[in-house]
């Protein structure tokens, strides 16, 4: 038996669980038509494969036709749904793990646009700001339809073989009702915090009611909303008391925050640069006040931070769900003494940026995750040892470089600069992307432990290369910064790279055209900026820094709002011309008919990169496959065969950015896919 906190069983009402970490209800946006088919079901069945003591799905799971997804979440109001879940619920049970579901109505935190185009429905006509439409007052019949519609999902995830449910209570309906800033309803359902709450106690106990005791029911809730005129800490600790005084639920899930807006949800679940485990001792504090089981996650990324979190007994179960998604074997290296393996979360919420944007939960360094159809976490031995050289060690090389050498082979990198990380170590030169460089450090690691030699400020040519007699090459060499977009003036402008680098000071009037829209204009603006500049960040699209995305532009935009920086949409930098000591920036419109001049001191020009693929053409010829890769084989997570030079020395490949201008988790799963079939 360990001593380990992390590791000591806790018995939830009937339900033994094996250690004290869980995944909590998120939604990686998985599904198909709705349902959790192979994919989903594989996803889910890795982290209990891993260790996790309970694993919670769908976050949440829609119980209503008028609660439609915006993005792609399970629909719990489908009885087809049932023996998806059956598969899932089994073999996750047969991995030793629990699982629960998330189950909610959404009330205004949707559109009426979706699904089948029916009125969005919430105790007030208030629009939530990040979803734009505005509801439909909520009605006596609407609410007695909804609560039946709670427990029938319910009854069908108890048919599914759940182990339970929890009902999302924080910025969807049940919250909606229950904040005095959302909820305009007179009668029963509206005024006194009694009333408010009833919504959330009718449902709760029409779903006792169908489920019956043996079932576990959980609620994840905000005790703050952070809000003037919302639900405050005071009303939060009584709700919290409330909840548990009901003897309708088995645990409390404690969140504090909303989520109403972009820096809502930012700091309900916070990104790299901002400080870990925020919420710990708040939901420490309603543990303590009503002596009920507790649950808790929000950036709580590193073994260190949950260990304490039970230990001190500020929670009872702590939830690392963004840190699975980065490793599902936490729990079982925990166990085998082998923490330093565990692939750390950055925080770079590239997971929960993709599904808010309507994409599928990808992790940024863990390009396994959401494809374990195809793409192993744990990585097989080759059945014979060959010899692989990597050109390059940014994210991309090093991925190559860790996985052949995981696979048993002799590998060799060769790398121009003094360090490792291409343009990783370049952005985490910024204080809000410096956990970036944990991406770099742990494959470094992992390289060193499986005996990879590097040859660092070596320029690889392709002599160098082939001195080492290899069987496979792989040129991840990355790319530079493209800067010659101007019809005139290129010779005078900067890169974004340049000012992050430090190679070139900042000058004190400033023009960023940015038309790559990734965080490299966003970090240079702020380096000018704090450096006491005017700065205008200028882009050709809609809106600026489309790339960043949601939760990522929140720290961005605090700081250089106060720092009064302009930022200009819809117009195009077009040329950029000298004028004594200063520069004249002629400036367009793709929409036409528009002619401006701006007078600067400096241009930085942020347009991605242009390959560095020299040494990819010149070693080509001498390759077995020309280069060439079989899309088909790529995609479907097959060995690679393409022979069209039988004379040829060795396999080659190209990834990253040495390919094309792409990003990070891009490069990684380029490396992945190439290097585990070696």
């Amino acid at each position: 038996m360990s001593n380990d906190p992390l590791l000591q069983p806790y018995q939830l009402k009937h339900l033994k669980l094996r250690n004290r970490i869980i995944v909590t209800s998120h939604e990686p946006a998985y599904p198909e038509d709705g349902m959790p088919k192979e994919r989903y079901l594989a996803y889910t069945v890795e982290r209990a494969k891993g260790g996790v003591a309970m694993t919670m799905t769908a976050g949440s799971a829609a119980v209503s036709k008028d609660s439609p997804p915006v993005f792609n979440n399970l629909l719990a109001y489908k009885d087809e749904i049932v023996p998806w879940l059956k598969a899932m619920t089994d073999a996750v049970h047969e991995e030793g793990a629990a699982i629960m579901i998330q189950l909610t109505h959404l009330g205004r935190r949707t559109r009426w646009d979706k699904g089948d185009w029916l009125p969005i429905v919430a105790p007030s006509h208030h629009r939530e700001a990040s979803h734009r439409a505005f509801p439909k007052k909520i009605e006596d019949w609407d609410i007695e339809r909804i609560i039946k519609d709670f427990a029938d999902a319910a009854e069908r995830m108890k048919a599914g073989g759940m182990d339970g449910v929890e009902l999302e209570a924080y910025g969807h309906l049940l919250d909606q009702f229950a904040s005095p800033l959302t909820n305009e309803l007179e009668g029963p359902y509206g005024g006194s915090l009694d009333n408010r709450m009833r919504f959330c106690l009718d449902v709760l106990r029409a779903i006792r009611k169908r489920v019956g005791e043996d079932f576990i029911l959980g609620i994840r809730y905000t005790a703050d909303e952070c809000l003037p005129g919302g639900t405050g800490k005071a009303d939060g600790l009584e709700i919290s008391k409330r909840l548990k005084e009901s003897g309708l639920i088995d645990y409390l899930n404690v969140i504090r925050g909303h989520i109403d807006t972009d820096a809502g949800l930012t700091d309900v679940i916070p990104i790299q640069g901002m400080a870990n485990s925020p919420h710990l001792d708040f939901a420490g504090e309603i543990r303590a006040a009503t002596d009920f089981p507790t649950f808790h996650a929000a950036k709580i990324p590193d073994v260190a931070t949950a260990r304490h979190a039970i230990a001190s007994g500020k929670v009872d179960m702590v939830g690392m769900t963004r840190a699975h998604m980065t490793d599902p074997h936490i729990v079982r290296k925990i166990m085998e003494k082998r923490e330093e393996d565990i692939r750390p979360c950055v925080g770079a919420n590239y997971c929960l940026d993709r599904i808010y944007q309507g994409g599928a939960a990808y992790c940024i360094h863990n390009a396994a995750t959401g494809r374990e159809l195809t793409m192993p976490h744990v990585v097989k031995k080759a059945d014979l040892r060959k010899k692989v050289v990597v050109v390059g060690a940014g994210p991309g090389g090093l991925e190559a470089a860790r996985v052949a050498a995981e696979r048993g082979h002799e590998v060799v990198v060769f790398e121009a600069a003094n360090d490792p990380g291409g343009q990783i170590r370049l952005t985490a030169q910024s204080e809000r992307r410096r956990e970036m460089i944990s991406i770099i450090d742990w494959r470094m690691n992992q390289c060193e432990k499986y005996g990879v030699v590097f040859h660092f400020n070596t320029w690889a040519e392709a002599d160098t290369v082939e001195a080492e007699r290899p069987d496979v090459v792989i040129i991840a060499t990355g790319g530079m910064p493209h800067t010659e977009v101007l019809s005139a003036g290129n010779e005078l402008v900067v890169s974004a790279w340049d000012i992050i680098s430090g190679d070139v000071k900042p000058g004190a009037n400033v023009l960023i055209f940015d038309d790559a829209g990734d965080h490299a204009g966003l970090q240079a603006a702020e380096f000018i900026a704090e450096a006491g500049a005017k700065v205008e960040i200028m882009t050709p699209d809609r809106s600026f820094a489309p790339e960043v995305m949601a939760m990522n532009l929140v720290p961005y935009m605090r700081s250089l709002q106060k720092l009064d920086v302009t930022f200009t949409v819809t117009f195009r930098l077009e040329a950029v011309e000298k004028n004594g000591n200063q520069l004249i920036a002629r400036v367009g419109s793709d929409y036409g008919g528009v002619a401006k001049r701006r007078t600067v001191d400096q241009v930085v020009i942020n347009h991605g990169t242009i390959p560095l693929d020299e040494l990819y053409f010149e070693m080509k010829p001498s390759s077995t496959n020309l280069g060439e890769i079989s899309q088909q084989q790529l995609v479907a997570g097959e060995p690679q065969t393409v022979v069209r030079n039988p004379e040829g020395k060795f396999q080659l490949f190209r990834i990253g950015d040495a390919v094309a201008a792409r990003n990070t988790h891009a490069a990684i799963y380029d490396g992945l896919r190439i290097a585990k079939d070696i």
